[in-house]
């Protein structure tokens, strides 16, 4: 088990990296027109999506990391310059293309896909938000697995707030105030990304340490 510090500092890394704030206007444009169940039913199904994928990645990450010969300190390195991206697109109030591309941008504006994809993945649960799953589950045992089940749960549970409040939150703020709620996430995101880094580091270098 790990301390209530370090659950604190994976919700919060979670949240920044889902960021249902970013994913708002999407969420809009996707279901303009619908009803409002129609765009409830939506939510609730990308909630359980994003949770579903991410609590797999708790259990089975490392395995998988295993399995391809990838040690965790390596991940975390990579992991961190993903999370890095992303928040340096934050910063700028943009999805980037870590989360999703331009074509499946395009696809979502379109109308010919559900909204899970690409809203619950990747663009809430994608590669950064996959990648903060596995490196907290590091070498964890059951009872540490379980709580950052429970952490994503939580952070999902905002998420499906969020967007099943989509329209409400942003008929009361403008697209200004949500991307300074972006930006905010991004810098606290730029921070948890360097400290993953320098400790993938230290576990690859340990002279780096001295």
């Amino acid at each position: 088990m790990g301390s209530l510090t370090e659950y604190l500092r994976f919700a919060v890394t979670l949240t920044a990296v889902v960021d249902p704030f970013l994913a708002i206007p999407f969420f809009i444009a996707f279901t303009r027109g619908q009803s409002a169940e129609e765009r409830a039913r939506l939510a609730r199904i990308v909630a359980i999506t994003v949770f579903l994928v991410l609590a797999s990645s708790v259990f089975v990450g490392e395995a998988l990391l295993n399995l391809i010969g990838a040690s965790l300190p390596a991940f975390r390195v990579g992991g961190g310059l993903v999370l890095l991206l992303m928040a340096l697109a934050m910063l700028n109030a943009q999805a980037g293309g870590v989360r999703h591309s331009k074509a499946e941008a395009e696809e979502l504006e379109s109308g010919d896909v559900s909204g899970v994809v690409p809203i619950g993945v990747p663009l809430l649960a994608g590669p950064g938000a996959i990648s903060t799953a596995i490196i907290a589950a590091e070498r964890g045992d059951v009872a540490h697995q379980l709580v950052l089940v429970v952490c994503i749960a939580l952070v999902c549970a905002v998420s499906w707030a969020a967007l099943s409040r989509a329209h409400l939150i942003a008929n009361h703020l403008s697209l200004s105030a949500l991307n300074i709620a972006t930006r905010i996430l991004g810098l606290l995101l730029a921070a948890m990304a360097v400290q993953t880094m320098a400790e993938g580091m230290r576990a690859l270098f340990p002279g780096l340490a001295g």
